[in-house]
C-alpha cells in the first residue's frame, strides 16, 4: 500500500510517499481502510524529532483518521463496513490503518470522511477541555487564542454550541471574517486585543480564555479573565513556554488549567468514547462542522504539512489517499 513516511528529521519537505506493507492488525485491533486523514500540529513536529513521543524511523505519519472497517473481532463493537472516526498516533496517512478498539468511534452516516477525519483529535480535545477542565456554563465568555486554526475552530463550533459567547483572536481582517463564519461571535486582531477584550466585555473580562498559542500574549489573555475566569492551557504553537506571576492568580481570584487530553485519556479506558459520545449529537444537528481549507493527495502530504508551518492553515487540512 502507499502510505507517507517520516525517514528523516528534515522537516515535512522530506516526507516520503512509498509502498509500504500493509499493516497486519494485531489482536483485538480493527483494520480501517482510510478514507481522509487529519493534519494536525504534531505531525509537524513529528517531522522535526521536537514532539515528546519519538517512533522509530523510518514511521508512517498521521494521527487522525476516517474510513471503513474492513476486519474487526466481534467483541470490539465493529463490523465490516462500519464507518469510522479514529486516532492512531502515527500510521494514518496511508491507505490502510491498525488501531486499538478504544480509538475508533462510529461516525454518523451525516458527516463526511474528510469532516470526520478532523474530529477526534481537536474537537475530542475541546470537549474535554470546556466540560472537564473548564466547567463551562451557558451565558459565559470564552476568548480563544489562534482561533483561525483547528484548535480554535473546534472551540469557537463547541463553545457556541453550549450556549457560551465567543470572542476570537486572530492575526489579520481576512481571518476574523473567517473566524466569524464558522460561529465566533465577535473577533479581535492580536495586537491590542487586550484592550480591545475589556471594550467588548464592559470591562469586565472573559470568564474563560482557551489558548493553544502560548508565547508573548499568555500575560495578556491572563489579564483578559474576569474574577474567577480560567485559563485552559492547550500548547504553545509560537514556540516560547510562558510563565504565569502566581500574585495575579491569587488578586484576581483566576486559575491557570493545564489540559493534557492525550495524558487523562490513555490512562482511562472508555474516556474517548464517553467524549464521543458527547459530541455526536452535535454533530447530528450540524453545530459541529469542521472548516477545510483543502485537500492534498498522499504525494502532496508534505505540502500540507507545511502549511502548518507556514500558518496559512484555516480550519484544517486532510490527506486523502
Amino acid at each position: 500500500m502507499r502510505a507517507v513516511r517520516v525517514v528523516t528529521t528534515d522537516g515535512p519537505a522530506a516526507l516520503e510517499t512509498a509502498e509500504v506493507p500493509e499493516p497486519a492488525a494485531a489482536d483485538g485491533e480493527v483494520l480501517i481502510d482510510v478514507a481522509a486523514a487529519g493534519v494536525n500540529f504534531p505531525d509537524l513536529l513529528l517531522t522535526h524529532d521536537r514532539y515528546q513521543y519519538k517512533p522509530e524511523r523510518p514511521f508512517v505519519l498521521g494521527g487522525e483518521l476516517a474510513g471503513t472497517v474492513r476486519r474487526a473481532d466481534p467483541d470490539t463493537g465493529f463490523l465490516p463496513g462500519d464507518r469510522v472516526a479514529a486516532t492512531s498516533t502515527v500510521g494514518a496517512f496511508a491507505e490502510a490503518v491498525s488501531v486499538p478498539p478504544d480509538n475508533v468511534f462510529p461516525l454518523p452516516d451525516a458527516v463526511s470522511f474528510a469532516a470526520g477525519a478532523c474530529l477526534p483529535m481537536n474537537y475530542l480535545t475541546m470537549s474535554f477541555a470546556l466540560g472537564l477542565r473548564g466547567r463551562l456554563e451557558s451565558g459565559e465568555t470564552v476568548l480563544v487564542q489562534g482561533a483561525a486554526g483547528g484548535v480554535g475552530t473546534a472551540t469557537i463550533q463547541l463553545a457556541a454550541a453550549l450556549g457560551a459567547r465567543v470572542i476570537s483572536v486572530v492575526s489579520t481582517p481576512e481571518k476574523a471574517e473567517f473566524v466569524r463564519s464558522v460561529g465566533s461571535h465577535e473577533a479581535v486582531l492580536v495586537d491590542g486585543f487586550k484592550d480591545a477584550v475589556k471594550e467588548l466585555t464592559g470591562g469586565v473580562g472573559v470568564d474563560m480564555v482557551v489558548d493553544p498559542v502560548g508565547g508573548d500574549r499568555f500575560t495578556d489573555s491572563v489579564r483578559c479573565l474576569a474574577p474567577l475566569g480560567r485559563l485552559l492551557v492547550l500548547g504553545f504553537t509560537a514556540g516560547d513556554i510562558p510563565s504565569v506571576k502566581v500574585n495575579r492568580l491569587l488578586l484576581g481570584n483566576v486559575d491557570v488549567r493545564g489540559v493534557g487530553w492525550g495524558a487523562y485519556a490513555i490512562p482511562r479506558p472508555g474516556s474517548q468514547r464517553r467524549e464521543w459520545d458527547r459530541i455526536v449529537p452535535l454533530l447530528e444537528s450540524g453545530a459541529l462542522d469542521p472548516p477545510i481549507s483543502a485537500t492534498y493527495p498522499l504525494e502532496r502530504a508534505g505540502e500540507a504539512v507545511a502549511a502548518l508551518e507556514d500558518r496559512t492553515v484555516l480550519g484544517k487540512v486532510v490527506v486523502e489517499p
